[in-house]
């Protein structure tokens, strides 16, 4: 004991831990716990020196008789230098250094991604396309249906209405997805040290890879009514660079929120049930007509507006572009704060 606790530490605690086989089991070891404090650039910190000091007899049980342990001179005395305090600065740094390393690793996000899809449609002759038809009987089926209890033209209609559910169907699969981006590769997270960011990416690769799939139904529509966005439509690239760097914000927020908080992923699906009736999917923004100047106080709308409306022809107003690149700062303001606060407690969530 004089020989552990000498300058800079101090004793802290004294614990003998015993065999778990009844109240009269002999010590096993006796762990010292001695405390000191470090000081470094962007770093305060104390460091604990944990001394363990196991009996000379070989041979002794760790818990039942049969758990035994070789203990040689060299191991009796083992120190572990634990540290915590850290500070904002090194909260951010390692934050920036999982999300480069992550972008780094952009090709096993793609082949996880890519390994996802074939796993889940393993087995069946047309894969994601079953997702494709679907998509396709019910844009045709409610599209003549709507617009005839809505008296709108069916060239009108058809066109926005499968613009809309393709592009909802990836935002709320994605909201969904996002959710499990970490719970589901628990394995991956237990076993292998890799920079969570992959796992967002991850998430995001496989359902752009679904909306690729989808996008045949706009294609097919817009070819069935001879209709092309025109130069207009470019501005619909523009919103892409903010559809992705969202989704992966979001897939960072709810995915180590739905790790800790089992109970968020059923609270955030029926909140995207009712955002899909309260937002513009199935119903135009002009049939509001008075009422339409609340809708950019809506999220859902502003994101998805800023990429329907130039496919459609048309050019967002300015407080849908504004929205958007606010709710987007808020997001991404929210991931960040949360993934810096609790990047390194995800694998104990798991």
């Amino acid at each position: 004991m004089a020989r552990l606790c000498q300058p800079p530490y101090e004793f802290a605690s004294l614990a003998s831990v015993q065999h778990d086989i009844g109240p009269f089991a002999k010590p096993k070891m006796t762990i010292f716990l001695l405390m000191r404090k470090e000081s470094a650039p962007g770093l305060s910190r104390e460091v604990g020196r944990v001394a363990v000091v196991l009996p000379a007899a070989q041979g002794w049980g760790t818990g039942l008789p049969h758990m035994t342990i070789q203990i040689s001179e060299a191991e009796r005395d083992t120190v572990l230098e634990i540290f915590s305090g850290m500070s904002t600065t090194a909260r951010h740094q390692f934050a920036v250094n999982d999300i480069a390393a992550g972008l780094q690793l952009w090709r096993l996000a793609w082949a996880l991604g890519w390994l996802d899809i074939r796993l889940r449609y393993r087995g069946s002759m047309l894969g994601p396309f079953w997702l494709t038809i679907s998509t396709g009987v019910m844009v045709g089926s409610l599209g003549f249906l709507y617009a005839a209890l809505w008296h709108i033209s069916v060239r009108d209609y058809l066109p926005f209405l499968a613009l809309s559910q393709v592009l909802w169907g990836f935002l709320a699969t994605l909201v969904s997805e996002s959710c499990v981006a970490f719970t589901e590769s628990e394995g991956v997270i237990r076993s292998v040290r890799m920079p969570y960011f992959v796992f967002a990416m991850r998430v995001l690769v496989r359902n752009v890879l679904v909306l690729g799939h989808n996008i045949l139904v706009i294609v097919v529509v817009f070819l069935l009514f001879m209709m092309w966005p025109g130069a207009a439509g470019l501005m619909a690239i523009l919103a892409l660079p903010l559809w992705l760097v969202d989704a992966l914000a979001l897939a960072l927020l709810l995915g180590g929120i739905c790790a800790r908080f089992r109970d968020i992923m059923p609270i955030v699906n029926s909140v995207m049930m009712i955002a899909f009736f309260l937002s513009p999917v199935i119903w135009k923004p002009e049939q509001l007509k008075e009422h339409a100047v609340w809708l950019p106080f809506n999220p859902f709308y502003d994101m998805l507006e800023i990429v329907r409306a130039p496919l459609l022809g048309e050019i967002p107003s300015l407080l849908v572009w504004v929205g958007a690149l606010g709710y987007s700062a808020v997001l991404c303001g929210l991931a960040w704060a949360f993934f810096l606060r609790a990047r390194g407690r995800i694998a104990f969530w798991m």
